[in-house]
């Protein structure tokens, strides 16, 4: 054990601080070290999770890059089909961290019932459809069963079964209107069976889309069994999505384009990298406030302590040493603070996550619940972080020690 070291943790375990006029200022600073860190885990662990939230969200409506032709011309329906037989269909091998891709295809309608109407997007979708995004979101009901093409089951959102009345086993009265002017029949009407209901609490999305069979609207558009409207490729990491969009958009014919959802939905995925702005900025605030405390807490040791540094100067110990057991002493002081301030935040952080206590505003924040995203990589950083950065803060006032003589500090009183 090094003499700094033993010094610090005899001044630790010593009782004669605890009623000293330093025992209310260490509480303090420990208090606000702890506080700091649990507001630091909220704000990363709630930030993160509504970034990773709303990504899911808008992924699971359109995947992560959406293929498509570029006569749609960005069209929420699709106008041109495209054939489904592609070399990167359905497994996309020429760009690694592709996990899934999956056909679609939109034509938009109309939900007519006895007393109101309410416009819709078809999305039709097959057999290859991944629901793992979106089976979250089912609240009511089952996932519809596409394997038998005679059946006309749909998913339909929350927001439209509750403005048209509808639920669970209902039909829906969809009308679509028919492209050719001539034809004597002006639209297709199609008496969908309602056997799931989904609330992403997206509302964007919820007032547009209903799940259906794609066959009903390669049907209605006249395309043949291998044409569809799309596809969507969803792939492993999100943080790599602009350099995999560039990639797949190289590996696929020139006459199909490929966007990616974050720029197809700029406005969405530019508010939410306003929260990494607004998490560093808190971090700061927080870390400056706590360290600004800790030098307060480390000056009244220093001046409570100034006899004893005295002794240690004249027994022949040099500034830097003394200013270690001061440092080893507010380091612990420190670990304090970090340890309450983890347990705290953390179950708080659980509670949340398994509970849901604290509500949003879904038209604002396009989730109901305040989402959390655990990890031990940022709650160690955090940790290491301000261990690290309170530390060196209090570099600069233990330079107070070099300013102590020891003749005048004997005398102290």
């Amino acid at each position: 054990m090094n003499f700094e070291y033993f010094i610090a943790k005899r001044l630790i375990k010593g009782k004669e601080h605890k009623s000293s006029i330093s025992s209310t200022i260490i509480k303090i600073a420990i208090f606000a070290i702890a506080i700091g860190m649990i507001m630091m885990l909220i704000t990363v662990a709630t930030g993160i999770g509504l970034q990773r939230k709303i990504r899911e969200k808008v992924a699971a409506f359109n995947g992560h890059v959406i293929i498509t032709s570029y006569d749609n011309n960005n069209s929420l329906e699709s106008l041109i089909p495209i054939k489904k037989e592609q070399h990167f269909y359905p497994n996309f091998t020429d760009v690694t961290g592709v996990k899934h891709v999956q056909v679609f295809a939109t034509k938009g309608g109309l939900i007519r019932t006895e007393n109101d109407f309410e416009g819709v997007v078809v999305k039709g979708i097959g057999e290859d459809y991944d629901w793992s995004y979106f089976k979250e979101y089912i609240i009511e009901g089952t996932i519809p069963d596409f394997t038998d093409p005679r059946n006309n089951q749909i998913l339909i959102s929350a927001y439209t079964a509750s403005r048209l009345g509808l639920g669970i086993g209902d039909k829906a009265n969809t009308v679509f209107l028919k492209k050719n002017s001539n034809s004597k029949i002006p639209a297709n009407i199609r008496a969908f069976e309602i056997v799931g209901i989904y609330d992403s609490g997206f509302q964007e999305f919820d007032e547009k889309f209903i799940l259906a069979d794609i066959r009903h609207i390669q049907k209605m558009n006249k395309w043949k069994d291998g044409e569809v409207g799309g596809f969507e490729v969803f792939i492993d990491d999100f943080n790599q999505i602009d350099r995999k969009g560039l990639q797949i958009f190289e590996n696929i014919p020139s006459d199909l384009e490929a966007v990616t959802i974050t720029l197809k939905y700029g406005s969405i995925f530019e508010w939410l990298k306003l929260f990494d702005l607004n998490i560093i900025g808190i971090i700061s605030i927080i870390i400056l406030v706590a360290g600004i405390n800790m030098i307060t807490a480390l000056l009244v040791l220093i001046l409570e302590r100034t006899s004893m540094i005295g002794i240690l100067k004249s027994l022949g110990s040099n500034d830097w040493s003394i200013r270690k057991v001061f440092l080893y002493n507010a380091g612990y002081l420190i670990l304090i603070g970090l340890f309450w301030g983890n347990l705290i935040g953390i179950g708080l952080l659980f509670l949340q996550k398994h509970y849901g206590i604290i509500g949003l505003n879904p038209a604002t924040y396009y989730v109901s619940t305040a989402p959390v995203y655990i990890n031990i990589g940022y709650i160690l950083l955090l940790n290491i972080g301000t261990m690290i950065l309170c530390l060196l803060m209090l570099l600069i006032p233990s330079y107070v020690i070099a300013k102590i003589s020891p003749s005048k500090a004997i005398r102290f009183q």
